[in-house]
Parts: C-alpha cells; sequence; structure tokens
C-alpha cells in the first residue's frame, strides 16, 4: 500500500519538489499494546523493545530511506544524517540536515512541535524538534543555517504538536518568549491563574519568519485532544511517540524554484 493511501500517516499537503519524501507517523498502524497502543516509535518510554523495533521496521518499509532517530535532549544541535545513519547508537541533538538520497532525517514528538524544512530545489531537507524550550534556544534557527542556503528559498511544514487552546504555560515562559522577540506576545493569551495559552504554531512561525522562511505549511493538528489520533504526553504522561521523517529520493534536482 502507498504512504499516500495509509491512514496511519499523514503526507504534508505542502508544494515540495518530487524529490522530497515526507511524513508524519499518527498512533495509529503499529504492534504496541496499553499506553502506547499503537504505532509508538518510541525506545525510550518503557515499551516493549521488540514492539518498538517492529514499528520502526513498518514504518522504514513504507519510508523507503533509513531512518536516522536522535536522542533528543531539548537543544539546538543538528546532526548530519548522512555521517550518523550507520551508527549502533543515536546521535543526540534535536534536528538532523542531508543533502544524501537515502536517509531520512526523523524527529519524535508527543506535543512538542515537529518541523520540515526543504529548499526549492530539492538540494537539502531537515526535520527539527521543536518543543518551547527548543524553539527558545533557537533551534529552528540552528537548522536554516545548516542547511546552507537563504530562507527565502526554503519551505517549511509544521506537524502534529500541541494545540493553542491546549497549551497553557507559565508567566517565566511567556516572558522569556518577548524578552527574546517582543512580537512573541502575540502568541501568548492570559487565562485564570496567572497562566497563559501559548500558540506553538505561532511561535515557530515568527521565528521561521525571522530567518526568512516565510512559506509556512501546516499547523493544523493538536496532539492532546485529537486522542484517537496523536500520543499526548501532556494528556496521558506515560504514552508512546510519533515520528516525522523529511528524505531526498533520486531523481532530477529542480533548476528553478517549485
Amino acid at each position: 500500500m502507498s504512504i499516500l493511501n495509509s491512514p496511519e500517516f499523514i503526507v504534508p499537503d505542502w508544494p515540495a519538489p518530487p524529490r522530497v519524501g515526507c511524513l508524519a507517523t499518527t498512533r495509529q498502524g503499529g504492534v504496541s499494546q496499553g499506553v502506547y497502543s499503537s504505532l509508538n516509535l518510541g525506545d525510550h518510554v518503557g515499551d516493549d523493545p521488540k514492539a518498538v523495533a517492529a514499528n520502526r521496521s513498518i514504518v522504514g518499509r513504507s519510508v523507503g530511506a533509513q531512518p536516522v532517530w536522535l536522542k533528543q535532549v531539548h537543544g539546538t544541535r543538528v546532526v548530519d544524517a548522512a555521517e550518523q545513519w550507520w551508527h549502533d547508537l543515536p546521535p543526540e541533538g534535536d534536528a538532523a540536515c542531508t543533502r544524501r538520497t537515502g536517509v531520512a532525517c526523523t524527529v519524535m514528538t508527543a506535543d512538542c512541535l515537529p518541523v520540515l524544512l526543504c529548499d526549492d530545489a530539492g538540494t537539502v531537507v531537515a526535520a527539527a524538534h521543536a518543543g518551547w524550550r527548543g524553539l527558545l534556544a533557537g533551534v529552528l534557527e540552528t537548522t536554516v543555517a545548516v542547511m546552507g542556503v537563504p530562507g527565502t528559498s526554503l519551505m517549511a511544514w509544521l506537524g502534529p504538536a500541541i494545540g493553542p487552546q491546549a497549551f497553557e504555560v507559565g508567566e517565566e515562559v511567556r516572558a522569556a518568549f518577548v524578552a527574546a522577540a517582543p512580537e512573541a506576545t502575540q502568541a501568548f493569551h492570559g487565562v485564570a491563574g496567572g497562566k497563559w495559552l501559548a500558540d506553538i504554531y505561532l511561535l515557530a512561525r515568527l521565528r521561521l519568519k525571522g530567518q526568512g522562511v516565510e512559506r509556512v505549511f501546516g499547523g493544523n493538528f493538536c496532539t492532546v485532544t485529537e486522542q484517537d489520533r496523536f500520543f499526548s504526553y501532556r494528556r496521558d504522561g506515560q504514552t508512546g511517540r510519533m515520528a516525522s521523517m523529511i528524505w531526498l529520493t533520486t531523481g532530477a534536482v529542480s533548476e528553478s524554484p517549485v
């Protein structure tokens, strides 16, 4: 079955070049049981390692590229996926980038924001894990810099993350974002008890715009409220992880922007 027809996968709707492949998984379509039901891809959350391996195999066969799994730490390090795919242990980092075909830049999430990026010519792709800590620290800015092309030639897709009506944060989080960029004020709305609802999608869009990336797609999910479709750490605590992946296939490089 083509990934385009597989209900357990989300294929981004964006004008990426033909040689760019990408998808985001949901919680559906795997073999894990209980709170990890069923397509859990996280090997660090307490699930049966054999089930995780089987789930990763399902995704790998569907993708047709070798996923590069990361040890994510809410930082800004960008891994060169082409140099890491054959290692036994996952490299520590929160983003991956490649210009090589056949390796899939991969990030795992369960409320944090996955961001996929590619250039118009289809020569470089990247995936970033952008929770609020990583966003604030500059993971998207670092990823764009490592891609080595002007931000104006890039496009981005925002995958499944906690929605703006579910992401409650404290004043210290809002203050930190506003101190870094006053325009971030528009991404926060006050609620009772001195708390704020944060729009992580808008925060990412603002950060990307600052790097010249203005063509941004996606960003219309909520992992917390869409319980049957997504894992959510904030909702459930002990839960699985989804993956967002992007890779280059063999094919002609575009000579002009798509």
